[in-house]
């Protein structure tokens, strides 16, 4: 028997990193601000644990989405595996040049995976798009800010995510 909605459910699991942070911050700040000692540091620690899993929860939340969407996306061992009926594919996380979202034909916003040479696109309402979240943090500069809104929203116009910066030569 369940006692809570499917679409509960799905939000509850959805916030559930930003919902364990709150929880650990608010129990650090009880400890912090209601004992004396090395427990009131503990608790200091704990608040400042928590708070840091509360923010990083919240982006992880926003970044979510894919679900109803065309393929499934998987990422292991720092590849990008993009299962289809049509137009399938993967990306090496280490020879990516470039990361973007832009809109597809139906204006719908859809993942470029840019290589020297190829491209994988990817439906940001694809099942398992949430696991981008880490791969994209891997990259160095990567602009989650961006992330989150483009893949969330209907972009207009290509949004670049991500591009990798070209070694200076000194001679």
């Amino acid at each position: 028997m369940n006692f809570i909605r499917p679409e509960a459910r799905e939000n509850l699991m959805r916030w559930r990193e930003a919902l364990a942070g709150a929880a650990v911050a608010l129990l650090g700040l009880w400890w912090a601000l209601g004992s004396l000692g090395l427990l009131k540091w503990m608790g200091i620690a704990l608040a400042l644990m928590g708070a840091a899993l509360l923010w990083s929860g919240i982006q992880r939340a926003r970044f979510r989405g894919g679900h109803g969407g065309l393929g499934v996306v998987s990422v292991d061992e720092r590849q990008i595996t993009y299962l289809a009926p049509v137009g399938g594919g993967f990306a090496s996380i280490d020879a990516l040049v470039r990361v973007e979202i832009g809109p597809d034909m139906a204006g719908h916003p859809v993942w470029r995976f840019r290589s020297v040479g190829e491209v994988l696109s990817i439906p940001a309402s694809a099942e398992g798009t949430d696991a981008l979240f880490d791969a994209l943090a891997a990259l160095p500069g990567v602009d989650m800010q961006a992330a989150i809104r483009a893949s969330t929203g209907t972009p207009d116009a290509v949004v670049v995510i991500w591009q990798k910066t070209q070694p200076r030569l000194l001679h």
